[in-house]
């Protein structure tokens, strides 16, 4: 028969055992405050790794949904933002864009994730896709020969939504891109250039 050691009584020595290594003044009260101790010190980092997360989350998204980048893979800036000569009336006039030519059926595809909020003719843009990118930002696509998407429809950053054309005001193949902040339009070139 097995039993306790030698010259301890049940309960004795084996429950005084794991109190000295414990530590003499740990006593049931003492690892209970310890327990607590330990966690609160849980919930801490549970909280902050939840704060963590959520920034990360936060910080993808808003990278997302920036507009960044080309409309197209292959193809130059022909156009810049600002005032030019129409190539139609010949006289002084503002670009809210930058066109980029290229092949007539370059794929043209979304800077940003979004929502499609115009897919179709519009006027001196020929055949337009527009999205909606939360926080103020839309992009428009415009002078394609062929709309690929739908208003409603949501788009990645990257995914083909058009291709490139000559279609409304446009005197050879290429997209007019622009950026709108708030309702305005601003310089797209420091978008065209931001890396992802």
């Amino acid at each position: 028969m097995v039993g306790p050691p030698e010259g301890a009584a049940e309960g004795g020595a084996a429950e005084k055992g794991l109190g000295s290594a414990l530590g003499s003044t740990v006593g049931s009260t003492g690892l209970d405050a310890e327990l607590g101790r330990l966690e609160a010190g849980l919930a801490g980092r549970a909280r902050g790794l939840a704060l963590l997360e959520s920034w990360y989350l936060e910080r993808r998204l808003r990278r997302s949904t920036t507009p960044r980048g080309r409309p197209v893979r292959h193809g130059w800036v022909s156009s810049r933002y600002g005032w030019r000569t129409d190539p139609f009336t010949g006289l002084r006039a503002f670009h809210q864009g930058v066109d980029v030519a290229g092949r007539a059926g370059e794929p043209v595809r979304a800077v940003a994730d979004g929502v499609v909020t115009w897919a179709g003719r519009r006027y001196g843009y020929g055949l337009l896709v527009e999205i909606a990118h939360g926080r103020g930002y839309v992009t428009r696509y415009g002078h394609n020969r062929e709309v690929l998407v739908q208003v409603g429809q949501r788009v990645r950053q990257g995914e083909v939504i058009a291709r490139m054309g000559s279609t409304g005001r446009s005197t050879g193949p290429h997209v007019h891109f622009e950026v709108l902040r708030d309702g305005r339009p601003v310089d797209p070139l420091p978008y065209l250039r931001a890396a992802r």
